[in-house]
């Protein structure tokens, strides 16, 4: 088996049809109608990674979050919300998602997402993914920054911004990129909030006067390290 999936959806039609594909797939795939059943499969057979739909009967997907991180700070979790807002996004990852995806989807998305989960969170993951950033240490993986052996956990926003910004450095990372890739839109109404977590990052990073983020009005961000 490719791992197994607990997949949590109230819309009976959409529930099979999910469930017959990743079955299809290969996974081992754990079935359930609403957030409360959701999270009796959970205790009672666990799971690799958590499918789940944000808006369900008896309780949503956010309070269900709650409650599976109590239980496992590690296990992947993917949300399917028909909500777009940043506010919506924003507390699904803050709660603890790895990540969402829009409804309606494509199912090979989907699949294409849980093979990425799993491949990065799950207890068969290969090394993991790290940037060395003047004197530090990001580790993609955790989203963990690390200066002399402490460790600081950046949320979901940050590591994804610096991610980008790691893989660029000393280049012009346009705004609208990193927009779409940690929002999924670019949206300018919420560029206030890109350069927020901007300026969380300079902070995470001071420990090191040589790390710069450097705000190029009109194009982007660019990360630099002086030699």
């Amino acid at each position: 088996m490719s791992g197994k999936i607990l997949f949590i959806e109230d819309e009976a039609d959409l529930r099979l049809i999910v469930t017959d594909t990743l079955r299809v797939q290969g996974y081992e795939v754990v079935a359930a109608v609403d957030g409360i059943d959701g999270l009796d499969k959970f205790i009672k057979y666990g799971a690799d990674i958590v499918v789940a739909d944000v808006m369900m009967p008896k309780m949503d997907g956010f309070s269900l979050a709650r409650k599976i991180r109590r239980l496992s700070p590690t296990v992947p979790l993917l949300f399917l919300t028909a909500k777009s807002t940043i506010d919506d996004i924003e507390e699904g990852f803050n709660i603890g998602a790895n990540d969402y995806l829009k409804k309606p989807f494509e199912l090979r998305e989907l699949i294409v997402r849980i093979k990425a989960l799993l491949r990065i969170y799950g207890n068969c993951r290969s090394e993991d993914i790290k940037y060395s950033i003047g004197r530090y240490i990001f580790n993609v993986t955790t989203q963990a920054l690390t200066y002399e052996d402490k460790d600081y956990e950046l949320s979901h926003f940050e590591a994804k911004i610096l991610e980008h910004l790691a893989l660029n450095i000393g280049k012009t990372v346009d705004a609208s990129d990193l927009m779409i890739a940690v929002w999924k839109r670019d949206d300018p109404s919420n560029r206030n909030s890109l350069h927020g977590y901007i300026h969380k990052l300079r902070r995470a990073l001071v420990n090191d006067p040589a790390i710069s983020i450097i705000n190029r009005r009109g194009f982007g961000y660019i990360l630099t390290i002086k030699s």
